[in-house]
């Protein structure tokens, strides 16, 4: 049985891994090492289930992990070639580094990219298509919903959605107004109203799990996401027509199946 496991979630590090209980993909590592392992275990993993790393783009807190993790395991990194020049420009990694291109297949599994708008130097998300036909998705970074996005998404089985700020909360909050602006911004971060509309369009497509993930420590809450995008919701019937979760900023155990 294929499962997502968000490992960590929020603006100070994120990882999921994707795939069974022996073998998968790990997406992003903004964690050290220890953490990871840690995170892992706590779920029944080891590190040695990991057979390829993917990432998203090259943000501190979806690779600081990256050089520690590739002397550990001895597995391929995937990403776009722009976050794959910075990369190896600023880290050394100890693995095989390759160009993302669609359809590679990992454990049985396809995967491949669809570009995000975010400022950074070429972001992405990650679509899973696992043996059974089913699809998850992790989409996170992004400052809003491109076409290219819904083309890629609409339908999928399980998404990852970021849901990262309350808008209020962050207007009024204790961020300068440069990093606000960044926020805001199309190439910022997704708020919760905008995160709750693409939801409901996502579940309209079939989409029966969602996973608010990428939530900001201090300009947002669980429950805040939760309830907003519950309202945009307000047409379908939860744990019905759909299920949603809330990732938590660091695993306490815990997977979402398909």
């Amino acid at each position: 049985m294929s499962r997502i496991y968000p490992l960590f979630s929020s603006s100070k590090g994120n990882s999921t891994y994707i795939g069974t209980k022996h073998e998968g993909i790990l997406i992003d590592d903004g964690v050290s090492f220890s953490k990871l392992k840690t995170a892992l275990e706590m779920n029944g993993l080891s590190p040695d289930a990991i057979k390829a790393v993917f990432v998203t783009h090259e943000h501190s807190d979806h690779i600081k992990g990256l050089e520690v993790l590739t002397k550990k395991i001895k597995a391929p990194l995937f990403t776009k070639r722009g976050t794959l020049e910075y990369i190896m420009k600023k880290c050394s990694l100890s693995c095989e580094c390759f160009e993302i291109s669609d359809g590679i297949e990992i454990c049985g599994m396809s995967i491949t990219s669809f570009s995000t708008s975010h400022d950074a130097a070429e972001s992405c998300g990650y679509k899973i298509t696992f043996p059974d036909g089913k699809t998850a998705a992790v989409c996170t970074d992004l400052g809003y919903v491109s076409s290219e996005v819904e083309n890629a998404l609409l339908g999928t089985d399980c998404v990852l959605l970021e849901a990262n700020y309350d808008v209020e909360m962050l207007r009024n909050g204790i961020y300068p107004y440069y990093l606000k602006t960044r926020i805001f911004g199309n190439k910022g971060h997704l708020s919760n109203p905008d995160s709750g509309a693409f939801a409901a369009k996502l579940v309209k497509s079939g989409t029966t799990r969602i996973i608010l993930g990428h939530l900001s420590q201090e300009n947002n809450t669980p429950q805040t996401a939760e309830k907003t995008v519950s309202a945009c919701l307000n047409g379908f019937e939860r744990n019905s027509d759909y299920l949603l979760y809330v990732a938590q900023p660091e695993t306490s155990g815990g997977f979402v199946s398909l």
